[in-house]
């Protein structure tokens, strides 16, 4: 009979954690449709909050459930890319690097200032290895199925003509974007904590019975 109880427990964690990640995933595809340019930099750099409701998820679930929303939101977008899939690999990659770490730390200690140290250093991971992953896997697919490399230096040039090298472009420009950007999702969990905290409590709650 234990063992059974022990069965069902399990079964009905896991259906609340599919049905959390489920919600989040469809309110990330959702947010990846208000996207919008920055005019400091390139076109095909777009802004979005897409981010923020993998590292909710992160910190409500757990950190590889915010990997995972990162992915399904990304999978639900291939079906309507315009950059031929490597747009939302960059996207996954990314959101990945940031939500991962910020999870990690918080699962540790669940308190707003865990959050809060959790989520910069999943930016400050984001940013720096962001440059790295778009210059050794991402920017070399697209120049082969979309847009060739000149064709992209050109348009960090158009922007700051000094520039010399597709690394130095990311350095100057995606580098600081992306902290940025993970930053606002940084100021929202700030400014939204308190009345996340029952969610946060329900979910580990709901885990803990089922365990």
């Amino acid at each position: 009979m234990k063992n059974t109880g022990n069965l069902q427990g399990r079964k009905k964690t896991n259906v609340y954690r599919m049905a959390v990640i489920a919600i989040l995933s469809a309110i990330a595809y959702i947010l990846m449709f208000f996207e919008f340019s920055i005019p400091i930099m390139p076109g095909f750099i777009k802004m979005d909050l897409s981010d923020l409701p993998a590292l909710l998820g992160a910190f409500a679930v757990g950190p590889w459930a915010g990997v995972l929303i990162a992915l399904i939101k990304n999978l639900l977008h291939l079906t309507i890319t315009t950059t031929g899939g490597v747009g939302e690999m960059s996207n996954f990659i990314l959101n990945a690097l940031f939500v991962l770490p910020a999870g990690l730390i918080y699962r540790y200690k669940k308190t707003k200032k865990s959050a809060v140290v959790g989520a910069v250093v999943g930016a400050v991971v984001m940013a720096v290895a962001g440059v790295f992953t778009n210059y050794l896997i991402v920017y070399p697919i697209y120049y082969r199925i979309m847009i060739p490399e000149e064709v992209i230096l050109a348009a960090y040039q158009a922007i700051l003509p000094g520039m010399e090298t597709i690394f130095q472009s990311l350095v100057v420009f995606n580098l600081p974007f992306n902290f940025v950007k993970c930053m606002i999702s940084v100021v929202i969990v700030c400014l939204i904590y308190n009345r996340l905290i029952p969610i946060f409590r329900m979910s580990r709650q709901k885990m803990d019975e089922h365990r």
